[in-house]
């Protein structure tokens, strides 16, 4: 068996795209469009041949999709969390769950998609920042 992909549902394809793509750093690896269906699906990784995201966009939804919340989320691991941290702000992203342990940090895609942010290897020494940083909102 093989992982493939996550699927999520997004009610801007624009804005869901910066996020994945300009502010996590994914890559569009495929864009597949059906007009007879009136939707759109793009698949982001970290790379070629990697399990991907599935952003599943319907031309017609008005409506915002609720239970972000509930899917879970979606985990990447970075080289350092906290300079990853720091771009993510840079880019406007809240920092909801800051790495105060130098291991875990959570922030949500403009859908409400919570994403977790994990240190590769061990944890990186508890640094300020981030340290004292409360959490926000729900992650």
């Amino acid at each position: 068996m093989k992982f493939l992909h996550t699927m999520i549902r997004v009610s801007d394809l624009d804005k869901a795209l910066a996020f994945f793509v300009e502010t996590l750093g994914l890559i569009e690896i495929r864009r597949l469009d059906y007009p007879e269906g009136k939707f759109t699906l793009v698949f982001l990784a970290t790379g070629e041949n990697e399990p991907a995201v599935e952003l599943t966009y319907n031309w017609d939804e008005n409506e915002p999709y609720s239970g972000g919340r509930n899917f879970g989320h979606l985990a990447f691991s970075v080289e350092n969390i906290y300079k990853y941290c720091e771009r993510l702000q840079s880019k406007g992203v809240k920092i909801l769950r800051p790495p105060r342990d130098g291991r875990m940090a959570f922030v949500r895609s403009p859908d409400q998609i919570s994403i977790e942010i994990l240190q590769e290897g061990d944890a990186l020494e508890p640094l300020e920042p981030w340290l004292s940083m409360q959490n926000q909102g729900e992650w």
